[in-house]
């Protein structure tokens, strides 16, 4: 299955598509990716068909975004708490991933035409070796993209992403970068996994469960969250435009008053700066293993 997804939308679904269109559009929306399990068990396979099929529709997703104007999606494809489940499971699961990320050098043309950027947010230290260095080639390789991102929430909990967000600054605090008075909630957002990033307007959980499970809490505190009974693998075209459909709905009820973005002292800025270049120059070391 590809990363970039078919162009399978009927007449009428590119119609209700450009009619959304006419309305305000969210610029990212974040998914929590849930049910693959219970549809192998309902449909009788295993449960890495199923994870499969989850991965069949995540590609199928990103097309229909990139068709509504929709330019960032973050999904939650792997928490830290996932390392619990068997180890036949965990092992299914990494060679899955392997084999998606994998895929993207086989669609290097393709993906860089469609100008698609993908991010892997998460403690990459506790995946298996061959996997991490997939997974900072695939970053490396589709960084300066720009008109479609997909953040991969993988070996991550948000919780883990905030502890790591204040080790970066307390570290920052310790060489002498920053001072204690420097720390702040922008300093804090600015030093967490999704640094690149603006918050989502919209999530989304499938399955029917209607909990958050340590997914962006910090990202989220003005996002509508939608929850759903329909298994992953079974979301449809419109499950997302009925999202988008209400998202519109309650648009004019909220207040959209454009902020000037928050001007970080020099020297902090120039601290975030090297927060970059050091993630960056992780994802080589990663690379060359």
């Amino acid at each position: 299955m590809s990363w970039v997804g078919s162009n399978n939308l009927t007449e009428f679904q590119k119609f209700c598509i450009k009619v959304l269109k006419c309305g305000p559009v969210p610029n990212h929306i974040a998914i929590i990716m849930d049910g693959n399990r219970r549809y192998a068990k309902k449909t009788n396979v295993q449960k890495a068909v199923g994870h499969s099929k989850g991965f069949e529709k995540l590609a199928e997703c990103l097309h229909w975004c990139r068709e509504l104007g929709i330019k960032e999606v973050t999904v939650y494809a792997f928490s830290i708490e996932n390392f619990k489940r068997s180890p036949d499971e965990v092992d299914a699961l990494m060679e899955l991933a392997k084999e998606k990320f994998r895929k993207i050098f086989e669609e290097k043309d393709k993906l860089m035409q469609e100008g698609v950027c993908i991010r892997v947010i998460g403690n990459l230290s506790l995946l298996p070796e061959d996997l991490r260095k997939l997974i900072a080639e695939a970053a490396l390789l589709t960084e300066n993209n720009t008109k479609s991102i997909l953040n991969v929430a993988f070996s991550y909990t948000s919780r883990e992403e905030m502890t790591y967000s204040l080790k970066t600054i307390l570290q920052g605090i310790k060489d002498g970068l920053i001072d204690n008075g420097d720390v702040s909630e922008e300093l804090i957002s600015s030093c967490l996994y999704t640094q690149l990033s603006r918050n989502p307007e919209i999530l989304i959980r499938t399955s029917g469960e209607s909990r958050l499970s340590d997914f962006l809490l910090w990202q989220i505190s003005d996002t509508d969250i939608y929850f759903t009974d329909v298994l992953w693998p079974e979301f449809s075209i419109w499950h997302l435009l009925g999202f988008v459909f209400k998202y519109q709905r309650q648009y004019n009820t909220k207040s959209h008053d454009v902020l000037s973005p928050q001007v970080l002292d020099h020297k902090i800025q120039t601290f975030v700066e090297q927060v970059k270049i050091q993630r960056r120059k992780q994802l080589e070391i990663y690379s060359m293993l």
